[in-house]
């Protein structure tokens, strides 16, 4: 694992919300614990290695994207809207 693809789920998604405004204290639910969001994993590419989750906010819902083993935090407005989604995943 390179460090420069070391990174923890809570960092990963930290930065997302923060690009929405939002912050940890805005979550209503997510389906990892306090210490599965600090497990430091490799989120470069060759393979899957963070844990499946999802996190919901009162106005976004959060959760991994994945393109050949690069893992990144992907969201999408939680109510209807007028913000289209883009490909998630594919490339």
């Amino acid at each position: 694992m390179s460090d420069s693809d070391k990174t923890t789920w809570r960092k990963e998604i930290t930065a997302v919300m923060q690009d929405h405004g939002e912050s940890w204290a805005d979550v209503e639910g997510c389906t990892l614990d306090d210490a599965a969001l600090d497990v430091v994993f490799d989120a470069g590419y060759g393979g899957t290695a963070g844990q499946p989750f999802t996190l919901w906010t009162a106005g976004r819902v959060y959760f991994p994207g994945c393109y050949d083993g690069a893992e990144w935090v992907a969201s999408v407005p939680r109510h209807p809207c007028d913000e289209a989604t883009d490909h998630v995943g594919g490339g």
